[in-house]
């Protein structure tokens, strides 16, 4: 099927005031290459900090091949490479190999933003990206503003200044620091532990910044990344290279160790379920609905929500979402090696 986001005017879809997005507010920071070893062994005090009122686990798991575009990929679609098609980070090989179960009207797989786009019209949405290769597996026309700053400290910067002044309702940090120092030094290296560290004082602003804030009550941050590392790389298949965090703190939050199994592209769907939408038929994860506490899912389960998106093969129309079917997909092949991000 093709799920088809139609193109908004930006008079048509910015809230009048930074106060006029009355629902929750959802800031993810993906750190690229951020091993979980170092998690526990690094100077991390901010990250620490998040934990001790988080849900969290260090066991959460990309996808294969453990590379940036695969794994970013399925964190913002709510599935993997086989349903998405991006098998490398296209630097070698072509990033998309397979032809996608479902895409967008610009031909990319239908994202969490696209989703919540489609579901509040008038929400805000800002991407701000360290590594520019990110804005190639999103919907370019449905961010309010999608931008790419060269360094963590510039993005960082960029993206809490805008936050500031506009309350997005979702906002999406990456950080490219931290993968650069593994490359460059290895991971486990002393430069990559500092690059941890450095790290962690940008993730220890945005904490700063919405504690701060009467949103606070309001606001899920959730700190995540899309692969480890051994050696000077990645892209194989160890569980140094998988294994991801996964950090979420915000309203109705249980904190303490997540339990159950987490799988990053869960990321998408969980965030779908904090803002109440019905995902896409193609997307196959499903929310971490264990890291909340009952009373907010019993919430949750009688509070309004949009419409769900229609199923594959309907034609109804909803706001902004045309649905029709896209023949021939198949969600199969191999997994190319490519060069490695």
């Amino acid at each position: 099927m093709v799920l088809s986001v139609l193109a908004l005017s930006r008079l048509s879809i910015v809230p009048a005031s930074v106060d006029a997005w009355q629902g929750q507010h959802v800031i993810i920071i993906g750190v690229d290459g951020l091993s979980v070893d170092t998690v526990s062994t690094a100077p991390v005090p901010r990250l620490r900090g998040l934990i001790l009122r988080s849900t969290w686990t260090l066991e959460a798991r990309g996808v294969m091949p453990t590379l940036s575009s695969p794994n970013w990929a399925s964190a913002i679609n709510g599935a993997a490479p086989e349903q998405h098609g991006t098998t490398s980070n296209g630097w070698l090989l072509h990033k998309v190999e397979l032809q996608s179960t479902c895409r967008a009207e610009d031909g990319k797989f239908p994202t969490i933003f696209g989703l919540l786009r489609s579901g509040y019209p008038a929400s805000r949405i800002a991407v701000f990206q360290d590594w520019p290769g990110f804005s190639d597996l999103l919907e370019n026309q449905v961010p309010d503003i999608l931008r790419h700053e060269p360094g963590a400290a510039r993005t960082t910067e960029a993206a809490i200044r805008y936050w500031k002044e506009n309350r997005p309702a979702l906002m999406f940090i990456h950080l490219d620091n931290v993968v650069h120092a593994g490359h460059s030094h290895g991971w486990y290296s002393k430069v990559y532990f500092k690059a941890v560290e450095v790290a962690d004082g940008y993730i220890g602003q945005v904490i700063e910044m919405i504690d701060g804030l009467p949103v606070r009550d309001s606001t899920f941050i959730l700190v995540t990344s899309d692969h480890g590392g051994t050696s000077y790389g990645h892209g194989k298949n160890s569980l140094a290279e998988i294994l991801i965090p996964w950090i979420l703190a915000g309203p109705g939050v249980a904190p303490g160790l997540i339990i159950a199994p987490v799988n990053t592209f869960y990321t998408a769907l969980t965030v779908a379920w904090i803002f109440h939408l019905g995902p896409p038929q193609c997307w196959i994860g499903r929310p971490v609905l264990a890291v909340f506490r009952q009373s907010s899912t019993l919430a949750h389960a009688g509070a309004s929500r949009p419409a769900a998106p229609p199923e594959c093969g309907q034609d109804r129309q909803l706001p902004s979402v045309v649905v029709t079917r896209l023949p021939g997909t198949k969600g199969a092949g191999g997994v190319p090696a490519g060069q490695i991000h």
